[in-house]
């Protein structure tokens, strides 16, 4: 049996680790050349999983400002490999397709139907272009015309829709600048935009210098600044040359008969942002010196207020180079950020400030305070709150009312003050004081309404007396959505609704006040989510949309989220999915368990129930509940907590933990009678990978893993992962223990690899998996390395997916369906 030794000295780790990194950073090797078999073609999984995959997409929906309509979205299949494919720069941390010039990997709609709400009638959108792809939908201030983005070959084009005609237009020619996505914003009137375009004069991009001026340098005389792993960023002054041409855009205000008129000079412009009136644009821009170590969100950048004219008549702030946060979690840069327009009014800055120089690490009485400017920003800022833990946020709703939030990393905790911005010296009153971890205490969020700007504001009714609270609504019988009405006086509540079994139903907004009367949506483990009208006061509810099943074969799956413990008494929860007609007369299945580690300060909160036993079998390619329809079982989101309470880090006993709850899973469905011990696999996504790979390489308890995009050797982190705070200097032993390429010649069971070639999460290097790989090869591992062409973190085009899956099947009918039985753990 393999288990975890913690004896060995920190010094030796700490040795081995460093010299491990240094045959990492100065022999990665080439991929092409450590596989055996090299490239072969695209394969396709079993007829039944492929019909999974394929499987029409529901619409997603989205209600009109004045509840009397639905716009169906629908949603085209998955794209293939050609477009997955297209060019793209990976330029200070952001993907272009330089085409388009905006982000590559888009998501899109490719059709728009009205769905009128008091009759269900249906119209189909008219005038849309052919083929189209539809993104950045937006309602306009007035409610009575939405805007969107049309991707063609070439660019990004604006278009209009109005409810009234029912027919979309094209607003202008001129192509847009979306390479910090969001490009256009509605005018105040709803008569036009201000958008962000690529400038006219732009000329062609600059060519690659094959003989460079000379050597890029960096330099660091004496100042500490730490950075995590930061994936795409710039290498040299070709980069940053590229990256200037695609990102600098010319800020213009467009009409509706498609005249332009420029604002301004162009540049880098992050965002330019109306205030809620149209009287003033928010303009952040990014300029010089650019970093080689960071990605462009912490490049020097400037934010101004214009005039409608284009004219700078505010400058906020003009902040240096942000490199020197420290890496402790909740760590800001110094100086005004967040800078944003109240919701609430017609045009008032608000921003925040750290008071503890920005270092979550220093002691301080307070941290941070939240400032508001309003127009014409020729008076001193004025102080809103002063918080003794981190910002979070503000939900605005009048002068009378707003609710910041503020939270506290190392403790896991949250506080909500309500304030009064038309009265700033005025007591904040405490709303909440909890701890974010605890899911069953979780009061819900504040739902809004929409203002007469278009903005969302604090829904309240009785004026202003009451406000609506919403939240997936916890408990020990899995998720319950629940709507309340809370007394802004007292904080007391009222319970409207609450979801009932065998449904899993949470609130979409509220319609009518008075009565109330909610949107919700509705589904249940066999029936797909539809939305559905209900009127509390009448106890009343017709139902609005009428999707069907798209995938009816799966109609008969049963679904049970067991409970269970671990040997320290920890409670833990896991979804069990059992195929369609399934007999436990027939003796136990092989089994596919899937999961995601989590670290909690709190044992109490790590127990708690995490999903709806309820809720609709939506399958996706990355759902384990395909292999259902191969006869095994399916043991999803199994509970995987590392707790470290008090002084303890979660971190400190890792591996013991994750065997812990492994085992504890594993007795549970064998002692049920449903899994065979013997043909049991383990699999994960990313940080599930990791846990993947550790668990084959501390236990026994598996017969085979199957890992996706996941990072296995932490000294190529040493700035910390995940919630791992501690720098590889600080704890070397947790780093060692923790990685699996360090336990490489433990890893005996047959182990499923695959990674995107173009994988962009930050970690997660495809190196990761290319040199697990070569030390599991020689150790004479039994395992395969899938490198997905074109592919990022998560995977998109239809033929990398069909084979991802085709491979999976594949490894598991080889080594865990057909196994044999083995002895012992």
């Amino acid at each position: 049996m393999k288990a975890y030794s913690g004896n060995q000295p920190a010094c030796r780790k700490m040795f081995l680790a460093l010299c491990i990194l240094t045959l990492l950073v100065t022999g990665s090797g080439n991929i092409a050349a450590q596989t055996d078999l090299g490239m072969t073609t695209y394969m396709m999984p079993p007829a039944e999983i492929a019909a999974l995959i394929d499987a029409p997409q529901t619409p997603v929906v989205a209600i009109s400002p004045d509840n009397e309509w639905m716009l169906l979205m629908h949603q085209p299949n998955l794209p293939p490999i050609e477009e997955v494919a297209q060019p793209e720069l990976r330029l200070a941390g952001i993907r272009i397709n330089p085409r388009i010039n905006g982000r590559s990997r888009g998501r899109y709609y490719n059709g728009l139907t009205w769905k009128k709400i008091s009759d269900g009638s249906e119209i189909t959108v008219g005038g849309l272009p052919e083929n189209p792809k539809i993104s950045y939908l937006s309602w306009s201030p007035d409610g009575r015309q939405m805007a969107f983005i049309n991707t063609t070959d070439s660019g990004l084009e604006l278009w209009r829709l109005k409810l009234k005609d029912n027919r979309a237009v094209r607003v202008s020619a001129e192509r847009l600048n979306a390479v910090f996505g969001w490009a256009y914003d509605w005018q105040a009137d709803s008569k036009g935009f201000v958008v962000r375009l690529v400038p006219a004069e732009r000329g062609p991009a600059p060519e690659k210098s094959f003989i460079p001026a000379g050597p890029a340098v960096q330099e660091n005389i004496g100042r500490t600044a730490p950075a995590r792993t930061y994936q795409d960023l710039l290498h040299n002054d070709d980069d940053a040359a590229l990256f200037d041409h695609y990102a600098v855009s010319q800020i213009a205000r467009v009409d509706f008969d498609g005249r332009i008129t420029p604002l301004g000079r162009p540049g880098v412009h992050i965002t330019a942002e109306l205030s809620p009136d149209g009287k003033y644009l928010l303009v952040e821009t990014v300029h010089r010196p650019y970093s080689y170590t960071l990605p462009y969100y912490r490049f020097p950048r400037k934010v101004e207020v214009w005039n409608t004219a284009g004219e700078v008549v505010y400058e906020v702030t003009d902040r240096p180079l942000a490199d020197q946060i420290p890496i402790a979690f909740g760590s800001v840069m110094t100086g005004p950020r967040g800078i944003e327009w109240r919701a609430d009014v017609g045009s008032s800055l608000f921003w925040t400030e750290a008071l503890d120089g920005g270092d979550a690490g220093a002691e301080a009485e307070w941290r941070d305070q939240v400032m508001m400017l309003p127009a014409p920003f020729d008076t001193e800022p004025v102080e809103l709150s002063r918080l003794s833990l981190r910002y979070e946020g503000v939900t605005w709703g009048d002068n009378n009312l707003a609710i910041v939030t503020e939270s506290w990393w190392p403790t896991r905790w949250t506080k909500s003050w309500v304030v009064r911005p038309g009265s700033p010296q005025a007591e904040p009153r405490l709303l909440f004081d909890r701890s974010w971890e605890d899911r069953y205490n979780n009061p819900g969020m504040p739902l809004t309404e929409r203002t007469k700007y278009g903005t969302g504001v604090i829904q309240t009714a009785d004026r202003g007396r009451t406000m609506f609270l919403s939240g997936t609504g916890a408990s020990p019988e899995g998720n319950r959505p629940f709507l309340d009405a809370m007394d802004l006086s007292t904080f007391t509540t009222t319970r409207l609704f609450r979801s009932e079994a065998p449904y899993y139903e949470s609130i979409t907004r509220v319609i009518d006040k008075k009565r109330p009367k909610i949107i919700t949506r509705r589904e249940s483990i066999n029936e797909p989510p539809n939305y559905y009208i209900r009127d509390l006061k009448k106890q009343t509810i017709k139902q609005l949309t009428e999707f069907p099943h798209p995938t009816p074969q799966l109609a008969g799956v049963t679904k049970e989220i067991i409970k269970y413990t671990r040997d320290d008494s920890l409670p833990l929860t896991a979804n069990l999915y059992l195929p369609p007609g399934y007999d436990p007369g027939n003796g136990p299945l092989p089994m596919l368990m899937w999961a995601y580690p989590a670290e909690y300060k709190d044992a109490n909160a790590a127990g708690q129930v995490r999903d709806s036993p309820y809720r609709f079998l939506r399958v996706g390619w990355y759902s384990p509940v395909i292999w259902l329809t191969r006869g095994y079982a399916v043991l999803d989101r199994v509970a995987m907590p590392i707790v470290g309470e008090g002084d303890e880090e979660p971190n400190d006993t890792f591996i013991e933990q994750l065997v812990a709850n492994a085992r504890a899973a594993i007795d549970e469905v064998v002692r049920r009678g449903v899994a065979d011990r013997d043909r049991i696999a383990i699999g994960g996504h990313s940080y599930g990978a990791f846990m993947t790979a550790n668990l084959l390489a501390h236990c026994d308890l598996f017969r085979a893993g199957l890992a996706r995009s996941g990072a296995y050797n932490r000294t190529l982190t040493p700035f910390g992962f995940q919630a791992e705070e501690r720098t590889l200097w600080d704890a070397p032993e947790i780093y060692f223990a923790m990685s699996p390429f360090m336990h490489a010649d433990k890893i005996d069971e047959p182990f499923l690899m695959v990674h995107g070639e173009a994988d962009n999460n930050a970690g997660t290097f495809p190196l990761q998996s290319e040199r697990l790989y070569g030390a599991l090869k020689g150790h004479g591992a039994t395992v395969r390395l899938v490198m997905l062409p074109h592919e990022s973190h998560s995977y998109r085009a239809r033929e990398s997916i069909m084979h991802l899956l085709w491979e999976t099947s594949e490894w598991m009918d080889r080594y865990v369906m057909e196994a044999a039985p083995r002895g012992g753990e």
